[in-house]
């Protein structure tokens, strides 16, 4: 009697199919069907890992039981996402009015820029205000002696707000479980690590399993929750990509070193505005809110220099006086240095065009320095006109006159182009005793002028010169 074989289908069913296996970027998502070092989609370089195709296709698709029904979105109870105010107002304008229970902040900042001491200094006004709540902060980079030396310095001080050293997240959460902390600060981020991934402290695996599993505690907790971010030489967030789109709020610590001005930009903002700008002075003895930062970026000289000239710049929704320098001189080589500070290089040596062909500003021999004053940083286009009447200023070897502002935007064409919300800087103007101004033409005009106030229109470039620098009679 002969053997029967198997039908072709059940040979096949009784071998051991061999998995399917592609790579997929931890970053990004971008997926391949061969590792590689670094991601075709984002160019990170070590986050293509292997995942099994089988394994990702056969997910949980079966319905699971109800913890909390849906509900009508006009009967969801929003008092729960209120703002708390913190008592520092310029960290509260920036994040639309307070912290929210249960939201996830990251703060990233160069190191030494004073991240840790604003928010030592919130977390005390938040556990001694009228409302004292308990604060947990936790600290990962200096030891809890170290913390306490400087919260003496800056007098943050407050019996409800308890401080623990811990580079374990399973230990950090004992805490947070043990304390119920209404607010948690982490300083910082990467130097948490959970024992159950492998990788040291600060790495990518590192990073997201931190933040996830201090997320989900903020969420479940409606535990309000800081996070103190790192930044790279390119001066991005350290770590993963997917930790900014975790959180509900990312906010940029900024400022140069050998300047005590600092600013608080919110790059991303779930509960408010992201145009906000916080300005803060850092002291000796803390850090300490400026509530009206114009002229802190203008020099003080009793009498007019040539080669300088004040503009305003819109800061989210704050105008800014700041001041533009320029220095000219021969240049001893056959190519001319061009050296900025404070703006960008490329839009200086744009505007340098500009000026010698439409304006017939001879510069193609001259050694250009162009800078800011204060540490500030303008990007805004609406300076372009400023530093051209600085550059233009600093050739002819005049000053502009004084209690004056110029700003507009200036194309290849040495057109001058509108800026947004000319009216509310030439009211800021005038506030601090500003005179006069040279603004772009608009169809709407310059809008209500202050009384005493003169504005000028122009349309190029060279009309600009023309006004304020008229021909010497003799």
């Amino acid at each position: 009697m002969g053997v029967r074989s198997a039908p072709y289908g059940d040979s096949m069913s009784a071998k051991t199919r061999k998995p399917s296996v592609s790579y997929r970027c931890t970053e990004c998502g971008w997926t391949t069907a061969k590792w590689v070092g670094r991601c075709g989609e984002c160019q990170s370089w070590g986050t293509v890992q292997e995942i099994s195709t089988n394994q990702e296709h056969g997910r949980t698709r079966a319905a699971a039981s109800v913890a909390v029904p849906a509900q009508p979105i006009g009967q969801v109870d929003s008092s729960v996402a209120r703002f708390t105010p913190t008592r520092v107002t310029e960290f509260d304008r920036v994040l639309g009015g307070g912290l929210v229970p249960g939201a996830v902040i990251l703060i990233a900042g160069e190191p030494g820029v004073g991240k840790s001491t604003l928010l030592l200094d919130a977390a005390a006004k938040v556990a001694g205000g009228p409302d004292p709540r308990t604060v947990l902060y936790v600290t990962g980079e200096e030891s809890a002696a170290q913390v306490k030396l400087r919260a003496e310095r800056i007098d943050a001080l407050s019996e409800k707000l308890y401080l623990t050293a811990e580079t374990d997240l399973s230990a950090a959460l004992a805490q947070v479980k043990a304390l119920k902390p209404e607010l948690l600060i982490v300083d910082s981020v990467q130097t948490l690590a959970s024992p159950e991934i492998e990788g040291s402290a600060g790495g990518v695996s590192q990073v997201r399993e931190v933040a996830a599993s201090l997320i989900h505690a903020a969420k479940t907790r409606n535990m309000t929750t800081l996070l103190v971010g790192h930044v790279t030489k390119e001066g991005s967030i350290a770590g993963p990509r997917l930790l900014e789109h975790l959180v509900d709020v990312v906010c940029q610590f900024e400022g140069d070193k050998h300047s005590r001005i600092r600013l608080l930009r919110a790059v991303k903002n779930r509960f408010g505005p992201t145009d906000e700008v916080g300005c803060f002075d850092l002291e000796e003895n803390g850090i300490r809110s400026v509530s009206d930062p114009s002229g802190l970026f203008v020099s003080r000289t009793p009498v007019p220099v040539a080669g300088t000239c004040l503009s305003v710049t819109v800061e989210g929704r704050r105008p800014l006086l700041a001041e533009v320098q320029a220095l000219l001189d021969k240049s001893s080589t056959a190519q001319p240095r061009r050296a900025t500070s404070g703006l960008d290089g490329s839009r200086v040596a744009m505007l340098l065009a500009v000026l010698q062909r439409r304006a017939g500003v001879a510069l193609a021999t001259m050694d250009c320095y162009v800078s800011t004053v204060g540490g500030v940083r303008l990007t805004e286009p609406a300076t372009d006109l400023a530093v051209c009447m600085a550059l233009a200023s600093a050739a002819q070897d005049r000053p502009l006159p004084q209690r004056l502002v110029c700003f507009g935007e200036i194309g290849l064409a040495g057109e001058v182009r509108p800026v947004p919300e000319i009216n509310r800087r030439i009211q800021e103007v005038a506030r601090l005793g500003f005179t006069h101004a040279v603004v772009p033409a608009s169809p709407n005009g310059p809008g209500k002028i202050p009384p005493g106030f003169s504005v000028r229109e122009v349309t190029t470039v060279s009309q600009a010169m023309e006004l304020l620098f008229p021909p010497r009679q003799g």
